[in-house]
C-alpha cells in the first residue's frame, strides 16, 4: 500500500564486476598499506585484511570495494564456486593491474610486469583456497608475535638478510634441490616450503620456522617414491638437514619445520611415517612439529601445542618467555 512517501531503493553496485560509474576517491597511505598487504599474500580475505591494518570490518570492507571498483584489487571469479552457498563468507581479494602500477611508483617494485588480471582470471578454486590456508597461518603467526612483543619477519624480511651466494630457484630464495637416497637409489628432489617465517624474542635471539600447510589430499606414502608424498617430504628435509644445507644458504644452525594438517588424524599418520624413518632420539627427528587445523583455530601458531616425534607437545613462543611475559 503506498502512503505517498517516497521510498528510496540502495543500488548495490555488482560484486564481481567493476561499475562503470566507480565513485571518485582519494587513495590514502592506508589504501596503500592494503594494496601492499595484497599483493605479498597473492590472496587475502577481507577479514584478514582488516586484522593487518587494525581497522574494523566495516570500515576496511568500503575501503575494498572503493580499491576494486577503481581496478587496484580484484575479485577472483573463482568465489562464485561458492558464494552462492556461502554468501556471507569473506570476501577474497587479489592485486589488480592498477594496485602493480600503484606500488611500482610507490616501491620501485617490478609488479606491474606481469599481467594480473590474467592470473586472477585463471587462478582456480584449490590453488586460492590453498593460498587463503597459507594466507590463515601466516596472518595468525604475525598477529601473535606483535602482540607478545617479539619482531616478526616474513620472507621477504629474511631473504634480505641472506647472503648473496645464496641465490634462489624458480624465484623462491627458501626452495632447495635435495639429492635423496631411497631403497639403493637416488633422487633429485625439489623441496619448496608453503612460508618461511621468524621471530625475534625480547633476548635478541632469533627463531627460524619453515612451514608446509597441508591440506590432507596428498597421500602419506608411495610405492613410486618418484611420485610426491608427505614422507618423501620428510625424508626430503631430513637429506636437506644432514647435508647441512640449510646452514649453508640460510645460515640456520636451528630452525624448525611446521606441519600444520587437516586433522588429529593426519598429525598421528605423519608422526608414525617419521617414526619408520627417523625414530625419536635419531638426528633430525626432533626437527618437525605437527598439528591440526583445530588445534591451530583454537589458538595461534606461537602459542598451540604442537605435536613432537617423540609424543610430547610443544610451543613455538619458548616457555622462559612465556613465564615473563
Amino acid at each position: 500500500m503506498n502512503n505517498g512517501a517516497t521510498v528510496a531503493i540502495a543500488t548495490r553496485r555488482p560484486r564481481f564486476h567493476r561499475a562503470s560509474d566507480p565513485p571518485n576517491f582519494r587513495v590514502t597511505e592506508d589504501d596503500i598499506a592494503i594494496i601492499r598487504h595484497i599483493a605479498r599474500h597473492r590472496f587475502l580475505r577481507s577479514t584478514h585484511v582488516a586484522d593487518l591494518v587494525r581497522r574494523s570490518i566495516d570500515r576496511t570492507n568500503d575501503r575494498l570495494c572503493h580499491l576494486f571498483h577503481a581496478g587496484y584489487v580484484d575479485r577472483p571469479r573463482a568465489q562464485l564456486d561458492y558464494y552462492p552457498t556461502k554468501g556471507s563468507a569473506p570476501m577474497v581479494y587479489a592485486l589488480a593491474d592498477g594496485g602493480a602500477r600503484l606500488l611500482s611508483e610507490q616501491d620501485a617494485a617490478t609488479l606491474e610486469q606481469v599481467d594480473w588480471a590474467r592470473k586472477n582470471r585463471e587462478a582456480g578454486r584449490p590453488f586460492i583456497e590453498h593460498q587463503l590456508e597459507i594466507a590463515d597461518f601466516e596472518v595468525a603467526a604475525q598477529l601473535a608475535a606483535e602482540s607478545l612483543s617479539y619482531r616478526y619477519a616474513n620472507a621477504e624480511d629474511i631473504a634480505s638478510n641472506l647472503p648473496a651466494a645464496a641465490g634462489s630457484i624458480w624465484g623462491d630464495p627458501f626452495a632447495l634441490r635435495v639429492t635423496v637416497s631411497h631403497q639403493g637409489l637416488r633422487h633429485d628432489i625439489g623441496l619448496v616450503p608453503d612460508i618461511a617465517f621468524a621471530i625475534d624474542l625480547q633476548t635478541g635471539a632469533r627463531r627460524n620456522f619453515l612451514v608446509e600447510i597441508d591440506r590432507g589430499t596428498m597421500p602419506i606414502a608411495r610405492a613410486d617414491f618418484s611420485q610426491t608424498s608427505i614422507e618423501r617430504k620428510l625424508r626430503s628435509y631430513l637429506s636437506a638437514y644432514a647435508s647441512r644445507l640449510f646452514e649453508q644458504k640460510f645460515g640456520w644452525n636451528s630452525f624448525r619445520v611446521l606441519f600444520a594438517t587437516s586433522d588429529d588424524n593426519r598429525v598421528r599418520s605423519m608422526i608414525e611415517a617419521l617414526r619408520s624413518i627417523q625414530p625419536p632420539g635419531a638426528a633430525g627427528s626432533s626437527l618437525f612439529l605437527f598439528a591440526s587445523r583445530d588445534t591451530l583455530n583454537a589458538a595461534d601458531p606461537l602459542t598451540a601445542n604442537w605435536h613432537a616425534v617423540d609424543g610430547s607437545l610443544r610451543r613455538l613462543q619458548p616457555q622462559q618467555e612465556a613465564k615473563s611475559l
